[in-house]
């Protein structure tokens, strides 16, 4: 048990460092739009400073507290750990990668941070350990209203576009790209690292898991 303990931690936060650098990818890709929630992000730096994960991790801490009230009770530890870590790194490697000027290799760049996007959050989603706020946001909408999931989030996405477009946020194909289309890179990659956690830990019992 306590071996499949550590490898479900490694996984969730190995996950949430490689979509943070996905999500760093696809922001030095700007010119052909970025993701929703990193257009709000990125809208709030233009309009107010403060680095574009300070924002992530204000944001988050805004939507966990809102939740908390609705839900009455505190989210788990993954959800504070999602919302701070990712900030974090997110800061981490916009400082580490450099900024490109031209269109080629700023499409290069957000193709590939799509996939590593993708990949990050089905390795971090695997252990089932918690949900970003962001995602937290999501299921309260869908559990007090009856909503479906997707027309929750593509509504919440809709609105925090159009929200960080204002603020000044770079809104382009890439935004639609990655509204429309992540969720089904996810559909193969959360699979994929579920499959991989159970086989390296070694642990037969799924239940144990999920």
């Amino acid at each position: 048990m306590k071996k499949t303990e550590m490898w479900r931690w490694t996984f969730y936060l190995a996950g949430l460092v490689i979509l943070a650098l996905g999500i760093t990818m696809t922001i030095k890709g700007y010119r052909l739009g970025i993701g929703p929630w990193d257009v709000f992000h990125v809208g709030l730096n233009k309009r107010f400073g403060l680095t574009i994960g300070t924002w992530s991790i204000l944001t988050g801490l805004v939507i966990i507290g809102g939740t908390a009230v609705v839900l009455k009770e505190l989210p788990k530890i993954g959800t504070w750990l999602n919302m701070i870590l990712l900030g974090v790194f997110i800061d981490i490697f916009n400082w580490l990668i450099p900024d490109f000027e031209s269109l080629i290799p700023q499409t290069i760049i957000f193709i590939i941070g799509v996939v590593v996007m993708s990949y990050g959050i089905g390795i971090y989603m695997s252990p089932n350990i918690g949900a970003g706020p962001r995602d937290s946001l999501m299921l309260v909408f869908v559990e007090r209203f009856g909503f479906s999931i997707k027309r929750v989030r593509t509504s919440i996405e809709v609105i925090v576009a159009i929200g960080g477009w204002v603020l000044g946020g770079p809104v382009g194909v890439g935004t639609v790209f990655i509204a429309l289309l992540i969720g089904q890179f996810v559909h193969y990659t959360l699979p994929q690292s579920k499959a991989l956690l159970l086989k390296i830990a070694d642990e037969k019992e799924e239940e144990v898991l999920w």
